[in-house]
């Protein structure tokens, strides 16, 4: 539940980034009657929505980030969970003491209700809908979408009140701006190696996630994914109701306290829920990620009737491989969300025909070789961007038959798409963030499905 009365009259807060996520923060903090100073690093007088903070008596200073900000006393800060730390000025906020905040920090000192919020690797967008689609079927009260899939988080916890429940996904840059986040369920789905360049080192990344449930108590729940050993490595360290999910053969302890998998039907607590196959979505991370779903919506007290309907109905994420055409044999695949190797590994395990591979994208200093030994139904490779060269040598070490290197997505698309042959997938996935090329992964994912749509129509398949 939320701290209600945080008293921010006459605090002065720098908020750190604009956007979207930025300007809720602003006009929350302006109704608390704070002092707000935004800064950006572009130029933000061009946007008109400035110019009406401004005439309600918001600062602003643009173009860059000065030092000599700091020297204004600020009580805290609110930044763009996607600045990273090592930018001068919030190494220098740190130096100083400065709180440094995300928006779900201020979300969670004022949501009236319940918080269910969901983080992990990969499937958490997946799961976070499937949450949010199942509690909107309980009883009393809204099921209310937050975070980055959803509606700003301070927005809705504005909007919430005490029958309602808030489903947030969030990830760990944003997690990194929290100090007193407490949600009531706590939804980890897995925990790999990820955002090192943003994070420093695996253990300033496992830590960020790790903020999750630092704050909870004995009367929250940590729905976890058992199998993940990361995840079993730190259970110790979680003060919650633990409820693991396995979608392996599952030990009488998960039996007894979570979800799991047993044949061909999906139990929680030793009540089958529903069958495997009344889930709309492929795949043994869409099995993982129902369960954890599950589990949520029995906590909270929602029918099973009502969970295998929104098992069956649920088609998929757009840029989670997305069917996007299919012309003379050939299909044609956007897994642009496919921003690290184990979310690049599931793609490459859903198919046995041939594969033309498309992938690339921002260099955050890994390597390629995990996804080696799933490479073997990929025939030919088209390799863009900053980390081409380190995923061409992985490519070449599994034998892949032909690898070829490209600057942007364009060009490694037409090439794909040009040597595609009938009764092949062309797969777009890239296993690398998009911020090389691209403003997001949803910009970089319909950048392909345009580029797709285009070639079909210029120049169409004669076989």
């Amino acid at each position: 539940m939320g701290q209600t009365g945080q008293d921010l009259k006459n605090k002065k807060v720098l908020v750190m980034g604009y956007a979207m996520t930025g300007r809720s923060v602003v006009e929350y903090l302006l109704t608390q009657g704070a002092q707000v100073t935004l800064n950006d690093r572009g130029n933000l007088l061009e946007d008109s929505s400035v110019h009406l903070l401004m005439d309600r008596g918001v600062k602003v200073v643009d173009g860059g980030h000065p030092l000599e900000l700091l020297d204004q006393d600020f009580d805290f800060m609110v930044k763009n969970p996607g600045i990273p730390y090592h930018v001068p000025l919030i190494e220098e906020a740190q130096k100083r003491g400065l709180p440094i905040y995300t928006d779900i920090e201020l979300a969670s000192w004022i949501a009236p209700c319940p918080i269910v919020a969901v983080t992990g690797s990969n499937g958490k967008t997946t799961t976070t809908s499937w949450i949010h689609q199942m509690l909107a079927h309980r009883p009393q009260g809204q099921a209310r979408l937050a975070g980055n899939i959803g509606v700003p988080s301070l927005v809705t916890a504005n909007q919430a009140s005490p029958d309602d429940v808030i489903v947030m996904e969030v990830s760990s840059f944003q997690l990194m701006g929290t100090e007193k986040f407490r949600p009531s369920i706590a939804v980890m789905t897995n925990l790999t190696s990820a955002h090192l360049d943003y994070h420093g080192s695996q253990e300033g990344y496992e830590a960020a996630k790790f903020k999750l449930v630092a704050n909870q108590t004995a009367a929250d729940f940590w729905v976890y994914n058992v199998t993940d050993p990361t995840l079993r490595a730190h259970a110790n360290q979680v003060k919650a109701q633990q409820v693991p999910f396995s979608h392996l053969p599952a030990s009488p302890e998960v039996q007894a306290q979570g979800a799991y998998r047993q044949g061909d039907a999906l139990y929680f607590r030793g009540e089958e829920v529903a069958k495997v196959s009344q889930i709309g979505v492929p795949g043994d991370h869409n099995v993982q990620n129902a369960l954890a779903a599950i589990a949520v919506a029995k906590l909270l007290g929602v029918s099973n009737q009502a969970i295998q309907a929104e098992l069956s109905a649920y088609a998929g994420m757009p840029h989670r491989l997305q069917p996007i055409a299919k012309s003379a044999g050939r299909i044609f695949y956007n897994d642009s969300k496919s921003t690290n190797m184990v979310a690049a590994t599931t793609a490459l395990k859903s198919f046995t025909q041939p594969i033309r591979y498309i992938g690339g994208g921002l260099d955050r200093g890994n390597e390629f070789d995990d996804l080696i030994p799933h490479l073997e139904h990929v025939v030919e490779a088209f390799l863009y961007g900053e980390s081409k060269e380190k995923m061409a040598r992985a490519f070449q070490q599994a034998g892949v038959p032909a690898i070829h290197l490209y600057e942007n997505l364009d060009q490694a698309s037409l090439a794909a798409y040009e040597a595609a042959q009938a009764g092949e997938v062309v797969l777009f996935s890239p296993s690398c963030a998009s911020w090389d090329q691209f403003a997001n992964f949803e910009v970089r994912g319909q950048h392909f499905v345009d580029l797709i749509q285009s070639y079909l129509a210029e120049k169409p398949y004669k076989d």
